[in-house]
């Protein structure tokens, strides 16, 4: 009897344990990219691996622990509990964006001209609220900085913006911080009068979600490739993600 009794606790820790998962980085990964790929915090990522020590610098073939893999139906309960932007239209599911990272995994993005406001939760942008004139507005800069840009690339640009927003050295609205003399070219040029696309609006609902852990808290973003204004080099670096340099 004891050993049928040892038998069944075994087998019944191995059915229910949570299995660990580990990552292989690939060439073009980050840390960032992979806390919004396995829908975790990158403070959660950074914890699960002390032994990377520097989170800008990792190379391909290491191996990152993302604690244990998640299934589809644990992705989507996860999205109704973490932090998210409450939107009141109608939902359909996001299915390419991380639970975690985006202001819900059923959000759609609003037919222009509608009224319906954006608000992120009190865990979010403390508690910012955006109207959908703001919302179209912040895509559409997303679109015109970043259409080579990877997902990834366009937040991290949402989250300048945002960033700013919250800054006590910028204005405090959307159209305040985008509108602002000298600093955006895509209004020099007019590129941002063009409609933003999904993918730039799934971003900016990301952002609204997150902290600006991506971008650690980065006011500015530039491509040291094409600049011809070098004064940002002398700034912190907080991150590198595809073409461009985030700086505090």
């Amino acid at each position: 009897m004891k050993k049928m009794i040892g038998v069944l606790t075994l087998l019944g820790t191995l059915l229910f344990a949570s299995p660990a998962f580990a990552y292989t980085v690939t060439k073009g990964d980050s840390m960032s990219k992979i806390a919004l790929e396995h829908g975790m915090p990158l403070k959660e990522l950074a914890s699960a691996n002390p032994q990377i020590t520097n989170l800008n610098l990792i190379h391909p073939g290491q191996t990152v622990h993302v604690g244990h893999h998640k299934s589809q139906s644990e992705v989507i309960n996860i999205s109704k509990n973490v932090k998210r932007v409450a939107y009141t239209r109608e939902k359909e599911p996001i299915k390419s964006v991380k639970a975690s990272q985006v202001a819900s995994a059923e959000t759609k993005v609003p037919d222009a001209g509608s009224r319906t406001s954006v608000k992120a939760t009190s865990n979010s942008r403390k508690s910012m609220k955006l109207t959908d004139a703001e919302v179209d507005l912040l895509a559409r800069i997303v679109r015109a900085e970043a259409q080579s840009e990877s997902f990834e690339g366009k937040v991290a640009v949402a989250e300048v913006v945002l960033n700013r927003v919250e800054s006590k050295k910028f204005p405090d609205s959307v159209k305040g911080v985008i509108y602002a003399p000298g600093q955006f070219q895509p209004v020099k040029n007019g590129q941002i009068n063009k409609p933003a696309d999904e993918q730039s609006f799934k971003a900016v609902h990301a952002a609204l979600a997150s902290e600006g852990e991506s971008v650690n808290g980065a006011v500015f973003f530039y491509n040291p490739a094409i600049a011809t204004n070098r004064w940002l080099d002398t700034r912190q670096t907080t991150a590198v993600i595809g073409n461009h340099v985030f700086k505090k």
